[in-house]
């Protein structure tokens, strides 16, 4: 009678704990903590890079360099949380691909199709930060733990079932493309939006226009001047443009009294630069 006792004891405690602590990163509740974010990242980082075919790396060192400055910059930002991530920057040499990914723990894969198909820095830019935003909010495991619900909190909160760490664990680091292709929700979509601007609009000067983001929606909406349909089903899969996220973002500007931006807010010659160095 007393073990039953005890273990209702901790059984509320951890589902207290659960929602009180877990599910502080973000807009959920998260079984995860930010170490097995991390260690989650990690897992599938070393699965991307046994497939090479799929992911091939752009050894590309100067190119490298500046995605990665641009990605160290947004994370100065005072709006990002988790500024302890590892946001390290790889670039797949993929033309045909139009899209970004973050793992959890911040790992950061932008395709070469991505950086040609954008028109200027700042656009690039906003992009990042919203995959930073998946990452230091913890969308990706915030999604895996929907799949397991309370009922995985009950289990391991009661010991009925050992095994279920380890499982999740593994459910988890199965393979790089669950994640690579997870489809966040709506939510999630519209809160990596909203703390893109957030995270420009507050760095120290705005070097960036904070609304930048909005031109990659409104060329994709367009057609994408007409690329391809399968260059884009990436991008449609696990990030859907839509006119909503449009009209949110342009509302954010126009609540913020944002000018339009000028060239220097955008660096679309500094970028041509760059975009000229892609094989």
């Amino acid at each position: 009678m007393k073990t039953l006792k005890t273990q209702r004891i901790i059984f509320f405690f951890l589902i207290a704990l659960g929602f009180s602590q877990l599910g502080c990163g973000g807009s959920g509740v998260n079984l995860y903590s930010k170490s097995q974010d991390v260690q989650l990242g990690q897992q599938v980082q070393a699965e991307i890079a046994k497939r090479p075919a799929e992911y091939p790396v752009l050894n590309n060192p100067t190119l490298r360099n500046y995605v990665q400055g641009l990605v160290n910059r947004i994370i100065s930002s005072p709006n990002v949380i988790n500024k302890d991530f590892n946001y390290s920057v790889t670039l797949v040499q993929d033309d045909k691909t139009v899209n970004a990914f973050t793992l959890p723990g911040g790992p950061i894969y932008v395709y070469t199709g991505l950086m040609k198909y954008v028109d200027n820095e700042a656009t690039l830019v906003g992009i990042l930060a919203h995959e930073i935003t998946h990452a230091d909010h913890r969308h990706s495991t915030q999604q895996m733990t929907k799949q397991y619900g309370l009922d995985a909190i009950t289990q391991l909160a009661l010991g009925n079932n050992p095994s279920l760490a380890g499982q999740i664990a593994a459910g988890l680091a199965r393979g790089a493309e669950s994640l690579t292709m997870l489809q966040f929700s709506r939510a999630d979509e519209t809160e990596a939006d909203a703390n893109s601007f957030i995270d420009l609009y507050q760095l120290p000067g705005r070097s960036w226009y904070p609304a930048a983001i909005k031109f990659f929606m409104i060329k994709t909406l367009a057609g994408g001047n007409s690329r391809p349909p399968s260059e884009l089903s990436k991008l449609f899969l696990t990030h859907p443009p839509s006119q909503e996220r449009l009209n949110a973002t342009n509302a954010q500007a126009q609540k913020a009294n944002l000018p339009p931006p000028t060239e220097a807010q955008l660096n679309s010659a500094g970028y041509q630069r760059y975009k000229a160095m892609l094989p």
